[in-house]
């Protein structure tokens, strides 16, 4: 799976936006991938694993999306977020992308 996202031509890391979530003192996991989008060709989209848990807290999503909106430009924020229980990972400890991916598209 390619590691970068493309908007509007250019580049957001994903590692780089994961980073900077870490930071935030809420998270205690993130991930992040593109999903598709008509007019920017793809954004990104950020699932976290916070430290109480909960899944349904969206103060806490929106205040993790404004704490990132302070830290990155314009094209690096995110429309939303997920708060999951966990992020899949190999053996290795890799992120497994492609399985957020297909969630995702799941849902839609």
């Amino acid at each position: 799976m390619k590691e970068l996202i493309k908007y509007k031509g250019l580049q957001v890391s994903p590692a780089e936006l994961e980073a900077l979530l870490l930071t935030h003192p809420d998270i205690i996991d993130a991930a992040v991938i593109p999903i598709p989008d008509e007019e920017a060709g793809e954004l990104p989209k950020a699932y976290v694993v916070t430290r109480t848990g909960d899944l349904d807290n969206e103060s806490l999503a929106a205040q993790i999306m404004a704490f990132m909106a302070e830290l990155v430009s314009p094209h690096k924020r995110f429309p939303s977020d997920r708060i999951l229980c966990e992020i899949p990972k190999s053996a290795s400890g890799k992120i497994l992308r492609r399985m957020l991916v297909e969630q995702t598209r799941n849902k839609t």
